[in-house]
Parts: C-alpha cells; structure tokens; sequence
C-alpha cells in the first residue's frame, strides 16, 4: 500500500519554491553582455517576456545567456522548444565557448552582484503564495524535508534566511555537490533505509522526473510535476500519461498528505 505520508519530502527549488524569473533574466543579461559584447547595453523590450515563456528549456545556469544569445540570433522559439539541447551545442561551437566557461562568468556576475547589492539581489526573487508556509509546517512534523536543485546551495540557504527560514546546509543539495538529482535520490533511501515510496519528490522539469522513473532503484517513489513552475503545457499533458507522475497544482501542494491525489 502506497503511504499518504512522506518519511522524507524532496523539493526541487527554482519553479518550485521560489519563482526566480526577473533575476534569471537580469544574471543571464549581463553575462551576455560580458561575453557577447554587443552595442547596447540595454536589452530590448521584447527579450524579457520571450525569455521568461522559454525558460523551461534551461536546466542549469549557464544556458541562460545563450538562450539570450539564441533569442537574439533571430532563433525562432518553437525551434528552441524542439530543438535546445542541440543548439546550446551549435552556439558553444560557433563561439568557441564551453559551459563551464559560461556557467563560471554567469556565478561570478551573481557573486559580486550579491557582494555589492544583497538586498537588491534577493528583491528579484518571489516565493510562490503559501509555499513557504507549507515548508514550515513540514519542518514542524515528523516528514524530513531536503531540497534538490540545480541552484548553488549557498544562494538558496541565503534567500530561504531572508525570508526567516532556516534550512540547514545538509539538507540543501545544490549544484556544488556535482551530482544528478536521481542519485541523491537514492542516496537519501540508503542514508536513511526507506523502501523507495516512503520518498516523495516534487520537481517542474518533466525530464528530470522521466530520469528518475528509468532508474530502477527508484522505482515506487512518488513523483509530482508542479504544474505552476517551468514547465510547457505539453509537457504537463505528456506527464497525465505517465502513470507514476503526479500533476500537481499549488492548492493541492498546500494540502495535507492524504489529498495529494
């Protein structure tokens, strides 16, 4: 029988907990700007909301600027909807650039704009209505809460604080640990010896719950897609077809356990 409880409660955090648009999009302008050099310095008016429906494509940081970059090379979007991860390849190539190298300036941006503006770096970021709520009423129960992202721990530790949630760092397993999410996964089920199901997983990347549901020591933990995050309306149709995938809405979210259904 499928438990209406969690042992353990693993949430994604960008699209998830926190709704980071504006400063994806401001980072990822000026780390354009310092690789790209264009004319201007200000962007169009245009490129943000493009940026803002597209951003489901990206998976980690250092995509961000080359989507601008993309954006800006006149790629139509339905192209970088279908066809994203092969373009990335196409741009780094062209440009004779790496993701490492990308990802390095686009931390090294976000560093010195933390060290020289805090307050103003994290007025960019939003909680989703009620989540942080949410957070602490688990913190409060039994459910052991982990947060998985792809976001440097030590930003999420920074904005959960500004917002009177302390979270400690080993419960935050962000990009430093240099790990795939489906492994921490069950690195969290041998830690804490639980049968897979005891373990709930909330994420808005439909491919990272698809990775997940292929791995075969993970089979039976319970999968939810949060339809309010960065996700496309085919993916969340796609994800009503897999039968181990949950579409969940942000009213849900807030529920108990039990009416996670």
């Amino acid at each position: 029988m499928t438990p209406n409880i969690p042992s353990i409660l693993a949430l994604d955090f960008d699209g998830v907990i926190c709704d980071g648009l504006i400063e994806y999009f401001q980072v990822a302008w000026r780390t354009y700007c310092h690789i790209w050099s264009p004319a201007s310095k200000t962007p169009p008016d245009d490129l943000a909301p493009i940026f803002y429906r597209l951003r489901p494509v990206i998976e980690t940081g250092w995509e961000m600027p080359v989507l601008i970059k993309a954006l800006l090379a006149g790629i139509g979007e339905d192209r970088i909807l279908q066809e994203w991860v092969s373009l990335t390849q196409e741009i780094l190539y062209s440009d004779n650039l790496t993701s490492s190298d990308i990802g390095t300036k686009l931390d090294r941006n976000r560093d010195e704009w933390i060290a020289n503006d805090l307050d103003g770096w994290l007025s960019l970021h939003h909680f989703y209505p009620g989540v942080l709520e949410k957070i602490t009423s688990v913190l409060a129960s039994p459910v052991q809460l982990y947060i998985i992202t792809t976001k440097e721990g030590r930003f999420v530790q920074q904005l959960l604080q500004k917002a009177g949630i302390e979270l400690p760092a080993t419960m935050i397993f962000g990009k430093e640990v240099k790990r795939p999410k489906y492994q921490i996964l069950a690195e969290l089920i041998q830690e804490h010896k639980l049968l897979p199901e005891n373990v709930w997983f909330v994420e808005d990347r439909l491919k990272t719950l698809q990775v997940v549901l292929n791995k075969p020591n993970l089979h039976g933990v319970r999968l939810y897609l949060a339809d309010w995050g960065y996700n496309t309306a085919s993916e969340r149709q796609a994800a009503t077809h897999e039968p181990r995938i949950q579409l969940i809405s942000l009213s849900q979210f807030f529920q108990d356990f039990g009416d996670w259904e």
